[in-house]
């Protein structure tokens, strides 16, 4: 575990100790003003969403883990710009910049967004729980 990161945990655990607790998850995601899509510890919620050319998508990171949204390069219209927290401009910069130092990580409460101008499907990732399935799909129409 990275030093930043136990410090972290360690002083959320101190303040829970004292009386204060925090609740992880999301207790109403669909039909929230203040985001689209939030982030659960093991998924996004919705996973799939429908939005209209020149909307933008808000993420919010609703649970109590580190997540990332990222953008499989390959997952989006050609014509579409790249989209990442962090704003990396590809899909391996911003893997390298996860696995060196958090790049692009969206602790409890942060928020991220994309404007979408190219009608398609995009889809993307969680790249610290790639592997236990956490990816989703933003469908945009004309």
């Amino acid at each position: 575990m990275h030093r930043r990161r136990f410090l972290e945990r360690a002083g959320t655990a101190a303040a829970a100790v004292g009386g204060t607790t925090a609740l992880a998850g999301c207790s109403t995601v669909l039909g929230d003003e203040e985001y689209d899509v939030g982030m659960v510890a093991d998924g996004y919620r919705p996973d799939e969403l429908t939005v209209s050319v020149g909307d933008t998508v808000v993420w919010k990171n609703t649970s109590s883990r580190t997540h990332t949204v990222t953008a499989y390069e390959g997952g989006i219209p050609e014509e579409a710009d790249y989209f990442a927290s962090g704003g990396y401009g590809d899909e391996d910069t911003a893997r390298e910049a996860w696995s060196e130092e958090f790049g692009g990580a969206l602790e409890t409460g942060d928020r991220f967004s994309h404007t979408f101008t190219v009608p398609g499907q995009y889809e993307y990732v969680c790249v610290p729980h790639e592997f236990g399935g956490m990816y989703a799909t933003v469908i945009v129409e004309e």
